[in-house]
Formats: C-alpha cells, structure tokens, sequence
C-alpha cells in the first residue's frame, strides 16, 4: 500500500512540475502532449509604452527577468519577452500606434499560449526592513481570459537588493500562482478555449434572425444555433439572447488545438463561421477583438 501511495505521489509531482497537459485528437483516439508557452512581460499603465517601459525602470526589468527565470526552473517553455521585443521593433513588424494595440500584437507575434503580466509597486521601506510587491496576472494569450492572479510580498530584510526581495516575494506564491494556472490551462486543453461570438445586422441587411432559411425552413437564430452545437467543443455553447437584430452566444468553446496538432485561434473559428454563412448565400463581416468575435451581417 505504502509503495503504491508513493508512486502516486511522485506521478503526481511530475505531472505538476513538467505542466504538460493531454489533449485527445478525436479523429484518432491519441492523446497530444500539449506544453504551454508562457511570455512575461511588464504590466503598462495607460499612456505608457511597451516598447521602452523595461529601459526606464530597472526593477521592472529584475522583476520581469526573475518571473521569467522561476518558470524556467520549473522546465516551462518561456519566450524571452525583451527579444522578441527587439526583433519586432528591428522588422518593423509593428503595424499600429496605439498602445494597447502594440501589445496584443506583441502578444500574437510571440507564439505564446499564456503571457503573464508583472505588476511592480515600488519598494516598501520602513524601519523593520524593505520588501517588495509584485502582481502577477496569467491570461490566455488568444482569448485575453484571465487564468490566475496572485499578489506576491517579501518578508522584510535589511537590504536593498531588489533581485533578492523579488526572489523572496516569489517564493511566497509562485506555486499558488501556478497551480491556479495549471487548473485553468488544463480545462482550456480538455474543454476548449471560451470565445463570446457577437452576431449583428448590418443597417439595410434583408436578413432577420427570425427569417426562415432554406432548405431547413427553421429560423436563421435555429439554423445558426444548430451549426454551433454541431462545430464547438464537444457540443459546449450557451447563448445569453436573441432578438431579431441581434444574437449573442456569451460562451462558446473551441479547441486548443486542430485535428494534426497545430494552434487553433478565434480568427481560424470566425473563418468557419464565414464560409458557413456564404453557404446560406450570406455576405458577412468578421471582427476579432479581446475574445470576441464580431460577425456582422450584410
């Protein structure tokens, strides 16, 4: 009995410490070992810019580099947020000046699965010693879903190292922090990623969704409803309303992942939708913004 709680155990600690999750690939029956990419980068304020943030603050740049080291030593596959920055910029990859732009870009060129946000306050100084703060946040890097959050604090010391407090500030949550993630990585693997999909007319469009579509005879809504249940995950949609201009399904869910293995995303979904509409004779628009997906019908 002893032996075989211990060998459970160690599996256990394994699975945990690899974060490799399984994904079955329906046409086949085998299971696809999913590991994530995880990206860190410095959380910005608004008017601040990604592109120089971690040049002017340097406790944003020893916060961001020990982030990054602590999944590393726990054998995560990481992307080093700062070069893929540089390359970007030396490309002349960035299409866009607003700021908040320049970061979901960032975001997609970096073939990240999560990216993790570092929050920095700055160093708390009082007479029984210095500590630091830092924030963490772990969102889904297709769908901007937040999986995990954890505010992190040093115990006081008498120094002023900052690699050493944020070290220290670390050691107080990350395994939290990271469980937290597993849990919601593992349900995107197994359940599908959670996309919202926003249906709208546009002005003068000939359609309703109460309008009849042939051959079916049923209602656009109904019609639209069945292609859903039959092409999210395993069947898995909820719709939050209906009218006759508008439809919303508030939680639909998509694979991580396509039948050989490669990333899935909502653009490659919002395509689906759009050559499905084209079947019905349909001219639409798509939109992809945050996890959402905007279909507007001409």
């Amino acid at each position: 009995m002893k032996k075989k709680l211990s060998t459970l155990l160690i599996t256990s600690l394994s699975i945990f410490s690899c974060y490799c999750c399984a994904q079955t690939n329906p046409a086949s029956n085998k299971v696809n070992t999913v590991q994530p990419k995880i990206m860190v980068i410095p959380y910005t304020k608004e008017g601040e810019d990604i592109r120089t943030v971690l040049e002017a603050d340097v406790n944003r740049r020893v916060a961001v580099t020990k982030v990054k080291e602590s999944f590393d030593n726990r054998n995560f596959t990481t992307v080093d947020f700062t070069a893929k920055l540089k390359s970007a910029m030396d490309d002349q990859l960035f299409t866009s000046t607003s700021l908040t732009d320049l970061k979901t870009q960032l975001v997609e060129m970096s073939g990240a699965d999560i990216y993790v946000e570092v929050e920095v306050p700055p160093m708390v100084a009082t007479g029984g010693g210095n500590s630091a703060r830092l924030i963490l946040t772990g969102y889904d890097a297709s769908t901007a879903n937040s999986l995990s959050n954890k505010v992190c604090e040093s115990p006081k010391f008498f120094t002023s190292d900052y690699g050493a407090l944020v070290t220290k500030a670390l050691g107080t949550c990350s395994e939290e922090f990271l469980n937290t993630m597993q849990v919601k990585f593992s349900d995107i693997v197994e359940n599908g990623r959670s996309v919202k999909i926003n249906f709208t007319l546009a002005q003068g469009s000939k359609y309703k969704f109460s309008t009849e579509l042939q051959p079916e005879g049923l209602p656009f809504s109904d019609v639209l409803e069945a292609w859903m249940s039959d092409n999210s995950l395993k069947n898995n949609y909820h719709i939050q309303g209906t009218t006759d201009l508008k439809m919303l399904f508030d939680d639909v869910r998509i694979p991580l992942k396509d039948e050989k293995g490669r990333n899935y995303n909502p653009n490659q979904f919002a395509l689906k939708i759009f050559q499905f509409l084209k079947t019905k004779g349909m001219s639409s628009a798509k939109e992809i913004k945050n996890g959402t997906i905007f279909i507007t019908i001409k």
